[in-house]
């Protein structure tokens, strides 16, 4: 680890420079997070500077900003294996380096995570040793959970510096009005002179002037930043020139001094250095590999993925009926939802990182007649799993979630991965779970959708579907599987969602080897189609289940249940992730490395055959 205490401040701002070429170079090889990660590099070289890294917690919101870190900490000339598989995180990690205080993937946990620390730090008696440190963005802020977190922590008077990162973008255009208060806020300078001067004078005047001294103090906080967070009793540094380390490291030490809670509001400019990516562009958030000269990707995506496949079946069903409405939590590009919210804005929003909010908002407008999508990730709908229970399941309200990233979701790894929906969903009364296999399917899906009673899930995978058009996909009715092939062996193969494509291409490495299998598209998990499966289960003894997700209450489980309680005389082995995170990593080798392509399938099946 570079010796960043004893640099000036001259040597500070190259090594700033060596820091965002490295960044830049690594992630126009490897894809990651750019934006984010150029914006603050000044930020974490301060932190670095003021705080022992060795000793006072450092906590990253999201952490996809934290490269920069990463290099400090003795990562330099691992960095080149950024996001690959058995190489290092695209995110803080504390099984990667002692210096990565906590796992962080999802937004807003920052605060609540400082708070703990500063309690466990006062009950350790350290607290005049180690100080936590927060590092959140403005767009962070538009979850509840950090307010949940800042209640308590003006309340209890815990020593904890947050940083404030304010570059006036989350991942798309910043929502709501905490954001947009504090872009419009007025210079720091101005503010911080006044209010020092203020409590100078108040020392000095008689009581009689004081209650109009006070008043003239209180009326400044209604002009400035500082305001919100004053008045919840947290201390304000700021606005400070994110990018000036000199004013940076001086608003840090005093911050450190305070020994109370206190919030640092730094303004940034997200993609500082790589000029092209500087400023509100979503697209240089997250990125490929592209050529750096010129900017442009390297890798040009062939197929239609199943993001815009979504796309363009909602918008033609919200073209035929007006009461369609949808919602997107910061993630409209990600989502499909943009040219939905372009053309009906009064229809279709993104409400920002509020899962909770998006998911019980949109059930209020389905108790009023109104049909609402939810586009959200696997991975982040889990933040709203007590409203999907509690306000869309116990009503039995007319909502749909399409679930995107469903399944693995490749160099994002453990904390962005699919794996759990089936398993989480799959338990609510009232709950319909649903998956289309290829384009067709997915335009027949949401048609169906429109006509569903009740809540209904809809996953589809990252990027683009397997093969299966090879078949064809007949509309959708209520809780009906789809025999695609008959087999003469007694092996069924069990394809869900984008299973289906890997049955196929599996079934195709089993007819090398002189099998012939059946194979069914199940197409809904729950509720399962009786009839069909119960016949099935007389002609097709072993049944095999190819799944985009976790085994333990996936689709085998409710295929085990199934069997159980119908007496069925079949085997099932099921194909899906066994009961640990999965790693980052390309998502082909990611599925070698748990034997889960389609020919690793095939092969263990030929080898259960022989044994």
């Amino acid at each position: 680890m570079k010796k960043i205490k004893t640099k000036s401040i001259e040597e500070l701002n190259h090594y700033c420079e060596e820091l965002r070429e490295k960044i830049i170079q690594t992630v126009s090889k490897n894809g990651g997070h750019l934006s984010s990660n150029v914006g603050a590099v000044e930020l974490i070289v301060a932190m670095h500077y003021v705080f022992d890294v060795e000793n006072d917690p450092f906590i990253f919101d999201v952490s996809h900003q934290a490269y920069a870190h990463k290099l400090i900490t003795d990562r330099w000339d691992s960095f080149e294996t950024l996001r690959e598989l058995n190489g290092i995180s695209g995110y803080t990690r504390p099984d990667e380096s002692k210096y990565d205080y906590f796992v962080a993937g999802h937004s807003s946990t920052s605060i609540s995570l400082a708070v703990g620390a500063a309690k466990a730090i006062g009950l350790k008696k350290e607290t005049q040793k180690r100080v936590p440190i927060a590092l959140i963005g403005d767009g962070s802020l538009s979850a509840g959970m950090v307010y949940e977190a800042l209640n308590e922590l003006g309340d209890r008077r815990y020593p904890v510096v947050i940083i404030l990162n304010d570059n006036k973008m989350s991942i798309a255009k910043p929502i709501g009005a905490v954001s947009k208060f504090l872009s419009s806020a007025m210079a720091g300078n101005f503010y911080q002179k006044i209010k020092k001067t203020t409590e100078q004078i108040l020392q000095y005047l008689p009581e009689s002037a004081t209650y109009m001294a006070k008043k003239f103090e209180e009326s400044l906080k209604l002009i400035t930043p500082g305001m919100l967070f004053e008045e919840l009793g947290i201390d304000y540094i700021g606005p400070i020139d994110g990018h000036n380390l000199e004013s940076l490291i001086k608003a840090l030490q005093s911050a450190k001094k305070l020994r109370k809670p206190v919030i640092v509001h730094t303004q940034t400019i997200k993609g500082k250095g790589y000029e092209m990516a500087e400023g509100y562009y979503e697209k240089w958030h997250g990125v490929g590999p592209f050529d750096v000269a010129s900017g442009e990707a390297l890798k040009q995506g062939v197929s239609k993925n199943a993001t815009t496949m979504y796309s363009e079946a909602l918008f033609e069903l919200a073209q035929k009926h007006d009461n369609v409405v949808g919602v997107t939590a910061a993630m409209p590009s990600g989502t499909g939802l943009s040219k939905l919210i372009q053309t009906y804005p009064n229809r279709f929003w993104d409400v920002a990182i509020a899962e909770q909010h998006a998911v019980t908002s949109m059930c209020a407008m389905a108790k009023e007649g109104f049909k609402p999508y939810v586009s959200i990730y696997s991975t982040f709908l889990q933040r709203a799993y007590d409203q999907i229970i509690h306000d869309a399941c116990i009503l039995n309200l007319n909502i749909v979630f399409a679930i995107d990233r469903a399944g693995i979701v490749g160099e994002d790894g453990e904390t962005h991965q699919g794996a759990f929906d089936i398993s989480y969903l799959s338990a609510i009364p009232n709950m319909t779970l649903m998956a289309p296999r290829d384009e067709k399917s997915m335009h027949a899906a949401i048609s169906y959708s429109y006509k569903h009673q009740g809540p209904l899930a809809i996953r589809y995978p990252r990027g683009s579907f397997l093969p299966s058009d090879h078949y064809e996909s007949l509309p959708f009715e209520y809780g009906k599987a789809q025999l695609l092939k008959d087999g003469k062996d007694d092996i069924l193969l069990i394809g869900y969602g984008n299973g289906v494509g890997k049955a196929i291409a599996c079934a195709f490495f089993l007819e090398k080897e002189h099998l012939d299998v059946g194979i069914v598209d199940l197409r809904f998990a729950k509720p399962l189609d009786k009839e069909l499966l119960t016949f099935l289960a007389k002609h097709y003894h072993q049944w095999m289940v190819l799944s985009d997700s976790a085994k333990v209450g996936g689709v085998g489980s409710l295929l085990m249940s199934f069997k159980e309680e119908n007496n069925l005389p079949v085997s099932i082995t099921s194909f899906e992730y066994t009961d640990h995170f999965i790693m980052h990593g390309a998502t082909h080798l990611v599925e070698e490395q748990l034997r889960i392509t389609p020919e690793q399938i095939a092969q263990q099946i030929i080898e259960s055959k022989k044994n």
